[in-house]
């Protein structure tokens, strides 16, 4: 699992700042996706505005109460640290995060990089995705991007198994 903030055209008129994601320093809209191992996307969320955060945006769309019931689970970036409230039976597993005043240990470095490793499908799916240049031209709410681009993950699909 992993979220993006693709970017859009800015919007004009009466308010003409609510995709705005100040951590990205764009306009955009935040899209969740889920990916199969090999890094085809199988599932996209809803279009958000650009200033959701990842938590908030899985907690909308209720991910865990899908995932823990299918018996699926997901590897997840540090956006989504504190999303799942089971240890003992994680859904989504994320990496450590250090601080300054507690660094990692060698074990919890290594766990990272495993970590990373196995999401680099996931990014790859992603990069799928925003290769479509037409999301840049988007000047469009988000309750109708969802349509855009959950037609884009049929056409990525299609794209995906066509060069295999």
């Amino acid at each position: 699992m992993s979220a993006t903030c693709l970017p859009t055209q800015r919007r004009t008129g009466k308010a003409n700042r609510p995709n705005y994601s100040v951590k990205h320093h764009r306009h955009g809209l935040h899209v969740l996706a889920l990916t199969d191992e090999r890094g085809r996307l199988i599932w996209i969320s809803a279009a958000r505005p650009g200033h959701t955060h990842d938590i908030t945006a899985a907690r909308r769309d209720h991910l865990l109460a899908h995932l823990r019931p299918a018996g699926l689970g997901s590897l997840a970036d540090l956006g989504f640290l504190g999303l799942d409230d089971d240890p003992d039976n994680p859904v989504v597993v994320t990496g450590f995060k250090a601080t300054r005043a507690r660094k990692l240990t060698p074990g919890q470095k290594d766990a990272n990089r495993a970590l990373a490793a196995g999401r680099v499908p996931v990014e790859r799916g992603f990069a799928h995705l925003k290769n479509w240049r037409i999301l840049t031209e988007l000047r469009t709410d988000p309750a109708r991007a969802t349509h855009l681009f959950r037609a884009l993950l049929v056409l990525t699909n299609v794209e995906a198994t066509t060069d295999n």
